[in-house]
Parts: structure tokens; sequence; C-alpha cells
């Protein structure tokens, strides 16, 4: 079941810049939805299943991406987490596991389309356990309730919207597993943005606007991520999108 080194402002500037706000969040949409085919197409495949190492599957949806999408860099490590791995958050590196017959996966990939990045995530539950079934249920619908929480509330910040995560995931049984609940993400690289790494991330250390102008007076979008934990602490499971900070938009997406 599916569920280095910062440039200076010259060297940042390219295609991106040329492009209105309309035309951005037109083209992370579209990148966002060829990652979505790409997990598709992992699902078609039968990438992910009982017996199999996670290296294993990392390495078949590398491949995959290349050989279909096109995709030749990815912004950030191909993440495939399994049983106890699937505590772990985006920064951790834990040893290796194989699916088991009944266990819980989950994806989170970062393919970078043109110049646009995606960041995608969605949660597999292997077996018939009905606790795993019913976080990768959970797991869309409280995305669905943290992103109504950001849309309602022009002021938000990234430390408030977090917590407000936190809460949601207590209220509906959960924990929420993540030292972040999402981050910008645009042009690539991202990362290489001038500015307070942490002001780039929905977290308790983010006491700044989600909705105020990049450095460089753009609208920033963002991914939230929402990563919910047993409460026992014996899995988890990941599921994240594209939210937009504008609001001005001729058309909302979202």
């Amino acid at each position: 079941m599916r569920c280095g080194g910062v440039q200076g402002t010259d060297d940042m500037k390219g295609e991106g810049d040329m492009l209105d706000e309309a035309q951005r969040l037109n083209a992370l949409l579209a990148a966002e939805g060829r990652a979505l085919a790409l997990l598709d197409r992992i699902e078609a495949l039968g990438l992910i299943a009982a017996g199999r190492a996670e290296r294993d599957v990392e390495q078949d949806i590398y491949a995959l991406a290349e050989r279909e999408f096109g995709v030749t860099k990815h912004w950030h490590k191909r993440i495939v987490r399994a049983g106890a791995n699937t505590l772990a958050t985006a920064g951790d590196n834990p040893p290796g596991l194989t699916i088991g017959e009944d266990d819980m996966v989950f994806l989170d990939l970062g393919p970078v389309f043109e110049q646009w990045e995606a960041d995608v995530g969605r949660s597999y539950a292997v077996g018939n356990d009905p606790r795993k079934h019913a976080l990768c249920a959970d797991l869309p619908r409280m995305f669905d309730a943290v992103k109504a929480h950001f849309d309602a509330r022009p002021d938000v910040t990234g430390a408030e919207l977090y917590a407000f995560a936190c809460d949601a995931a207590e209220r509906a049984g959960w924990q929420f597993g993540g030292k972040i609940a999402g981050h910008i993400v645009g042009e690539f690289p991202h990362a290489h943005l001038p500015g307070d790494k942490d002001h780039h991330r929905i977290s308790p250390h983010n006491p700044t606007r989600m909705r105020a102008p990049d450095a460089f007076g753009r609208l920033r979008f963002w991914i939230l991520e929402i990563h919910l934990v047993s409460p026992d602490q014996a899995f988890g499971g990941f599921y994240e999108r594209l939210i937009h900070s504008g609001g001005t938009l001729p058309n909302d997406h979202f």
C-alpha cells in the first residue's frame, strides 16, 4: 500500500531570474509531477518488495530515473528506508536493512528536472499490519491539515508551523519524527541561496515569516514534510509535497 559554500549573488542568477513568480511555480509543479510519475513507475515495477535490500532498491531507482526520466542530478541523496530505519531522519545514515515480510518502507527522492528541484516522499506498508496501513492513510491527511494551517495564516513562521505539525501528530495518535517539517525548494541548487540556513527550514529555529521574500526579493516556495512515528517507536512513515508561500499568484494551484 502506498501511502558547499555560499555563492555570490551574481553567481546565483540564472534562467529562473528571467521568469515571473507564476512561471517559477509552474516549473516547480511540472518537476513535481514528473517526480510523482517516477514514484508511480517504481510501484508499477515492483521495486519495493520483501527480501530486497534498501541499497538495491536505491540503485534501481537511480537507474530508472536516468533511463526513463532523463534524470542525471539529484539535489539530495536518494533515501530508501525500511523497518527501524523509518525512524531515522534525512541527515542520518543508518546501516542498510532488508525489507521484511511485514514492514514499513518510505522513499524520499530529490530529482532535478532541467534546473528545477523536486522533492517527493511516499510510504508503503508491506504486509498486512493494520497499524502500518493506518499510518499510510494518515500521512496525506496530516499533510492536508498542516497545509490548511499554513494557508489560513499569512504570517505564520517556520517555528509556528513546525509546532502545529507536532501537535497535530500527537492529536492523531502519532509522534512527529522530523527535526524539521520542510524547507525551501526552487532552482537548483537552492542550498546555495544566501542567508541564514535555519530561515530556509520549517523548524523550531526559524522565527521568520514563511511568506517573507528570499534574498533576491522573490517568493519562496516550500516543501512540507510529514514524518510520523508510532508511539512505541517501532516504525515511521514519510510524506512530502510542494506548497507555496504566495497568495498573489493569478491561479492558486494548491
